[in-house]
């Protein structure tokens, strides 16, 4: 979560759950992907900041646990339909990189229809059957047994395997929500 976007969607989905104070939201961002993406104190209370500014969330002060004081942090209505719409209209690249793909998914629930969840699956569905490979030859896919190096083809059969689960998934879920008549 390097990027602005995806870490505004993730405080404000985590925030649409329920308030926290900084602390909590940064433990939540890291529980979700900081293995991957960790995220520094220097990125999060800034991009807080800028939500807060814009009027997406509000802090207020509470007792903590041992009499010392403690800022919380609760989205507004203005930040639930910016969640809403962030959900509901990812951009290409929440739809084609699977770490921001992923942290979209987390907070899809809060979409209430049914149906705009359904449109953001069908978009990533159909990014994934879209043929693609990590390694062009003469502008084609390089096909994995036509990869001669071992890691190289490790790459593409792990791609391959995980792809074809997503895609199991995606439709098994689409089919929970838009059931056929």
């Amino acid at each position: 979560m390097a990027s602005g976007g995806d870490l505004t969607l993730t405080i404000l989905g985590f925030l649409g759950r329920r308030p926290m104070h900084g602390y909590e939201l940064k433990a939540e961002l890291a529980a979700l992907t900081g293995h991957l993406r960790p995220i520094s104190d220097g990125a999060l209370y800034p991009a807080i900041a800028r939500l807060e500014s814009k009027g997406l969330l509000e802090r207020h002060e509470e007792a903590g646990a041992h009499a010392a004081r403690r800022q919380v942090l609760t989205i507004t209505e203005a930040g639930r339909e910016e969640l809403h719409r962030r959900l509901r209209e990812p951009t290409d690249l929440d739809i084609s990189d699977q770490t921001r793909f992923f942290a979209l998914l987390a907070f899809l629930s809060a979409l209430p229809d049914p149906a705009e969840q359904a449109a953001v699956l069908r978009r990533r569905l159909a990014f994934l059957e879209t043929p693609g490979s990590f390694f062009q030859k003469s502008g084609r896919p390089v096909k994995i047994k036509d990869e001669p190096d071992p890691y190289r083809r490790g790459m593409l059969i792990v791609a391959r395997a995980a792809s074809q689960a997503e895609q199991k998934w995606l439709r098994e879920r689409l089919a929970e929500l838009e059931p056929s008549p």
